[in-house]
C-alpha cells in the first residue's frame, strides 16, 4: 500500500477540508489559496455537520467524496490508496483540536486556521498528539506571509533597526460595534459564543493575529503581559476590545490594541517597531508599502516588487511592482511554502507551526487571566 510519504512526493497534493460549507467565509479563502499555485487538488470534505448542507456544498465545489463526520473522513481517507495527504481545518475554534487530532493520529498533514484551539489545555493535548505523529502542521497566520512583512522581519534580523526597544501593534475593526450576533449573523454568532470561540473573543479572533505578527517581525516572543479587556456591547459574553502591555524576551516593551468596536475601522492591522538606529511601520490596508526611518534621515517608502528588496520579500511576491498583492496571496504563500516543505522535506523557518499556536494560546490565556485579576503582570509560561 502507498504510504503518505510516498504520496507527498508527487507534485499535486490531495487536499481535504473540514468546515467551510455554504455561507462560510474563511473556507472559500483557503480554497482560493490552495488553488493559486496549483500544488493542491481538493478531493474530499466534511463541509458541514448537517448532511444536506454538506452534500450541497460538496456538489457546488465538485467534490466527489463528501462526509458528515470528520472522524469517519479521517478513517476512510487514511485507508484509501488515493486518500488525502493534507486536511484544511476551517471550523469555529472549538473544533480545531478534535479535528486536528483525528487526522494527525492517522498520519495526515494538517493546515489549521487560527487560533490553534479554544483552550490552552486543548493546545497542550494537541501538541502531544502531533509530537507522536509523523504528519506536519501549519497554522495559517497569513499576515506573516505578506512580502513587505517578510522584508520587515529580514531588516530586524539583519540589525538594520539596531537594538529593538519598542513594538507597537494594533488590529482594529468596527463590525461588532452593535450586537450583530443577535441578528443571526453566522460569523458574529460563533465568535461571541464561549462554547465555540473559547475563553476570548476579540483577543482570540484578531488579537492573536496582531501578537503573532509582532513576534514574527520582531524576531522575539512575549515574556509577560498586563491586560485590560472590555465587553462594551451589553450582554456580550466575550471581550470586544483589549489593551495589552507586553514585555518581550529581547528586552523590548510594547502595546497591543485589538478592537472590534471602533467605528470607522475595517481591517486596520498596523505594526510599528523601533530600535536605537531606525524604525519601521507597516499597515495591512496598504500592504505593498513599508516605511523605513533611519534616525536623522528622511523616511523611505519601500515598495513591493522592486529590485532593492531582499530575497525574503521577493520569494513571496508574484507580480511586478505597482500591482497590489494582499490577503489572498498571503494565504496562498503559506499554502505554497507548506506544499514545498512537504514535497522536499526541507523545513521553512518562516512558517507558523504548532509551537507558534501553542505560544499564542499561552498569550490568550495569560491576557484573560491578567484582566480578570485587575491587571496583573502574567508570564507567558506554564
Amino acid at each position: 500500500m502507498t504510504t503518505k510519504q510516498e504520496k507527498t512526493s508527487k507534485h499535486r497534493l490531495r487536499l481535504g477540508m473540514v468546515g467551510g460549507g455554504e455561507g462560510a467565509f474563511i473556507g472559500e479563502v483557503h480554497r482560493f489559496a490552495a488553488r493559486l499555485d496549483d500544488h493542491y487538488e481538493l478531493v474530499a470534505g466534511a463541509l458541514s455537520s448537517q448532511s444536506d448542507k454538506a452534500e450541497r456544498s460538496a456538489q457546488a465545489l465538485g467534490i466527489s467524496r463528501s462526509y458528515v463526520d470528520f472522524e469517519e473522513m479521517a478513517r476512510q481517507e487514511s485507508e484509501r490508496e488515493d486518500g488525502i495527504d493534507v486536511v484544511s481545518i476551517v471550523t469555529p475554534n472549538h473544533l480545531h483540536a478534535p479535528v486536528a487530532m483525528a487526522f494527525l493520529k492517522r498520519g495526515i498533514h494538517v493546515i489549521c486556521d487560527k487560533p490553534l484551539t479554544a483552550t490552552l489545555a486543548e493546545a497542550k493535548e494537541l501538541y502531544q498528539v502531533a509530537e507522536a505523529s509523523q504528519a506536519q502542521f501549519l497554522l495559517t497566520h497569513n499576515y506573516s506571509a505578506y512580502p513587505m512583512v517578510r522584508e520587515a522581519r529580514a531588516m530586524v534580523k539583519e540589525g538594520k533597526l539596531g537594538n529593538i526597544r519598542s513594538i507597537q501593534v494594533e488590529y482594529v475593526q468596527d463590525w461588532l460595534t452593535h450586537s450583530l450576533e443577535q441578528t443571526g449573523n453566522k460569523q458574529a454568532v460563533w465568535r461571541s459564543d464561549p462554547a465555540q470561540a473559547g475563553l476570548a473573543g476579540c483577543v482570540g479572533d484578531i488579537g492573536s493575529h496582531a501578537y503573532q505578527l509582532a513576534c514574527f517581525v520582531g524576531n522575539t516572543q512575549g515574556k509577560e503581559v498586563l491586560a485590560d479587556l472590555s465587553s462594551w456591547v451589553e450582554g456580550r459574553a466575550l471581550d470586544d476590545d483589549a489593551n495589552i502591555l507586553l514585555r518581550y524576551e529581547n528586552g523590548a516593551k510594547g502595546h497591543l490594541w485589538a478592537s472590534q468596536v471602533a467605528p470607522g475601522n475595517e481591517n486596520a492591522l498596523s505594526l510599528r517597531i523601533y530600535g536605537d538606529k531606525a524604525g519601521i511601520e507597516w499597515h495591512q490596508e496598504s500592504p505593498n508599502e513599508l516605511i523605513y526611518s533611519v534616525l536623522g534621515e528622511p523616511s523611505q517608502r519601500l515598495r513591493r516588487g522592486n529590485g532593492y528588496l531582499s530575497e525574503a520579500a521577493t520569494s513571496v511576491s508574484r507580480i511586478p511592482s505597482g500591482h497590489p498583492e494582499g490577503y489572498l496571496e498571503a494565504f496562498a504563500n503559506l499554502y505554497r511554502e507548506f506544499a514545498e516543505q512537504l514535497l522536499t522535506s526541507t523545513p521553512n523557518p518562516n512558517l507558523p507551526i504548532l509551537a507558534t499556536g501553542l505560544h499564542g494560546m499561552r498569550f490568550i490565556t495569560a491576557t484573560v487571566y491578567s484582566s480578570q485579576n485587575n491587571g496583573l503582570w502574567v508570564p507567558l509560561t506554564d
